[in-house]
């Protein structure tokens, strides 16, 4: 038996036996006595005994065995040309006088904190105070329309604000203060104080009773004690898009959350506790909190904070640049921020200017990590690159190549095998599990591991419909996948990108391996569109590398004779349209949903978290002229 099948059965067959050995790796105040319980929803709950606090074992903890000169965050911004560095003890003395700086105004154990800020360490600096102080923290991206910052404000009801003057983009400088007060005066819900920090590339005019100088307030504080807590009082609240329109909150728990990351740590990402671990993401989204502020913390490692992007800061090096300058480890981002290299730089020639020789491994999440993207930069790096699968739900990796217990053979498409502790199964529409290679609907067989969410913030309800009820005694995902003959886990998308064409169920994943693996392309999506004899059809939109020239008449009858040849006629693949751009989220994940709605003439909201609104009438203008 591999060791990889002796930690996953350990972990299946006595999942409390097993989690109450993970438990032991982290700093207790007082360690459980009670491993696995159920709340009065009948929620499966970790450790509810025991008593800790996050803050603790990201800072103090490691201040205390002797380590407070090792590094802790590496600031890094290319917008602003600044660098910085924290060690441990500096670190953990800043929370505590932010700690103190927001108890001085009513801050308490279970009080809501929103943080509206951007890639700054400040940022870090006000999730790590909240969790010193036991207050619950919510993160909104910096940047979002203030009607979705006011929905965020009433449902979660903070009792203070914290946020920034402004936040930078490549090209243009955000000021924040008109969008907080906006959100505010939309919002029922009215929080007593606004924390501003003043960055000197905008400063706000602090004119309402209940605006803060963030530097004054610091500068007056005291530090502030870490708050012991217990393992099931949650640690942050973090929205995530709701199919309704109304963002869930997903609730995360202290103790469940922070065993579940330490063994991460080292299960999946083999990390050792004085490495450089590199999340390019933004503290706004999950990643952000579990791998770039808490994990990498609590672990012991060095973090680093990136306020830029993967192109244009200024060029297609940047990633390069950063691993080389700071001996990164690991590097962790999104398919997307690898295809905006390659689409800039399609032959790897930045890379040349750097040495990767630290750099062990490179992790991708978020989205389906395409053949072509895998290939591309494992040729030009010559690096492992990881697939792994999670959800903002889940807090960490539901399956991935855990290069910490074993190092398994990589297969394109696929995000090899569930992690310990997730029990991953796909089942029918009757819920019924299915033989395999056949699609289903990928779910986890309950209880779930630690760090998975417990509710929904204030909407149980919401919680048990959207995710526990469709099949009893599992957590639906609600991704489409399948498992092959060796237990390999492939998502093929979220279950309403499979479409039906005349009775077929396809998958779009499927036609995007296909077509994006042309060698003129950069990225591409396809989608499913109303048709009144085959029910749907799919419709391919591609992006050329930059400096492609291609027939487009020429290329459509090379794809559509790809597609054909790969699955068959069956899948009716017949039309391929150029844009310039695809429409996407600012995490990088591709607005699928709103190219069908605009294919099929429906009338469509421009979501919040778009990052370049002006892609969509791209692709209206293109499939007009279709």
């Amino acid at each position: 038996m591999s060791a990889y099948q002796k930690e996953y059965q350990w972990a299946e067959q006595q999942p409390e036996l097993f989690w109450q050995h993970q438990s032991k790796a982290i700093d207790w105040f007082e360690a459980p006595k009670k491993i696995l319980t159920k709340d009065e929803n009948g929620i499966e709950r970790w450790f509810p005994d025991g008593v800790m606090n996050t803050a603790w074992l990201a800072l103090d903890y490691h201040c205390e065995q002797g380590r407070g000169d090792n590094t802790a965050l590496i600031y890094d911004s290319p917008m602003t040309g600044v660098k910085q560095t924290f060690s441990y003890f500096a670190l953990r003395d800043k929370v505590a006088k932010v700690a103190g700086m927001l108890a001085s105004q009513g801050v308490t154990k279970g009080d809501r904190v929103v943080i509206y800020m951007p890639m700054i360490p400040e940022a870090a600096m006000a999730m790590l105070a909240c969790a010193r102080l036991g207050a619950i923290h919510s993160v909104v991206f910096g940047g979002f329309a203030p009607s979705e910052l006011a929905v965020r404000i009433e449902d979660a009801e903070p009792k203070v604000i914290m946020t920034a003057s402004c936040g930078i983009e490549v090209n243009k400088v955000i000021p924040y203060k008109p969008l907080v007060d906006k959100a505010i005066m939309d919002s029922r819900w009215k929080p007593d104080k606004v924390f501003m920090l003043q960055r000197k590339q905008c400063q706000a005019e602090l004119g309402q009773e209940r605006d803060l100088d963030w530097q004054v307030e610091y500068e007056q504080a005291l530090p502030h004690a870490c708050v012991p807590v217990l393992a099931t009082d949650p640690l942050y609240i973090l929205y995530t898009s709701g199919t309704t329109g109304k963002p869930k909150g997903v609730v995360r728990d202290n103790g469940g959350h922070a065993v579940a990351m330490k063994y991460s740590m080292s299960t999946i990402y083999d990390m050792p506790t004085d490495g450089v671990f590199w999340a390019a993401s933004d503290v706004g989204w999950v990643v952000g909190h579990s791998y770039i502020v808490y994990a990498p913390l609590i672990h012991g490692c060095t973090s680093i904070l990136f306020e830029g992007k993967p192109v244009r800061t200024p060029d297609p090096g940047a990633f390069w640049r950063v691993c080389e300058e700071y001996d990164v480890n690991v590097l962790f981002s999104a398919p997307t921020a690898f295809r905006a290299i390659k689409k800039e730089d399609p032959n790897g020639l930045a890379l040349k200017n750097y040495d990767l020789s630290r750099l062990k491994s490179i992790f991708m999440a978020g989205e389906r990590l395409d053949p072509p993207t895998l290939d591309w930069v494992e040729q030009h790096t010559h690096k492992p690159v990881i697939d792994h699968w999670w959800q903002t739900e889940t807090g960490w990796a539901i399956s991935s190549n855990p290069v910490g217990i074993e190092i398994m053979p990589i297969k394109a498409g696929s995000s090899t095998k569930p992690s310990p502790g997730f029990k991953v199964e796909i089942l029918n529409e009757l819920g019924e599990p299915v033989a395999a290679n056949q699609q289903g609907f990928v779910s986890l067989k309950r209880p779930l591991p630690p760090s998975c969410l417990t509710t929904v913030w204030r909407n149980h309800d919401r919680f048990e419909s959207g995710y526990l009820s469709q099949f009893e005694g599992y957590y639906v995902s609600g991704d489409g996948g399948y498992l092959d003959e060796e237990g390999y886990l492939f998502i093929m998308g979220r279950v309403d990108d499979v479409i039906n064409v005349a009775g077929h169920r396809l998958s779009t994943g499927e036609m995007e391996e296909i077509v994006g693996g042309h060698p003129a392309i950069a990225e591409c999506a396809v989608v499913g569109v109303h048709d009144d004899l085959k029910g749907q059809l799919p419709l391919g939109l591609v992006v050329l590398k930059d400096g492609v020239k291609v027939n487009n008449a020429e290329l459509e009858h090379e794809l559509v004779g790809k597609v054909r040849q790969e699955i068959g006629a069956v899948a009716c693949f017949k039309h391929a349209l150029v844009v310039e751009r695809l429409p996407k989220t600012r995490s990088g994940k591709i607005l699928r949903r709103v190219i069908r709605q605009i294919a099929d003439g429906e009338s469509y909201t421009v979501p919040s978290t778009i990052d370049d609104p002006g892609s969509l009438s791209e692709i209206e203008n293109a499939l007009q002229a279709d």
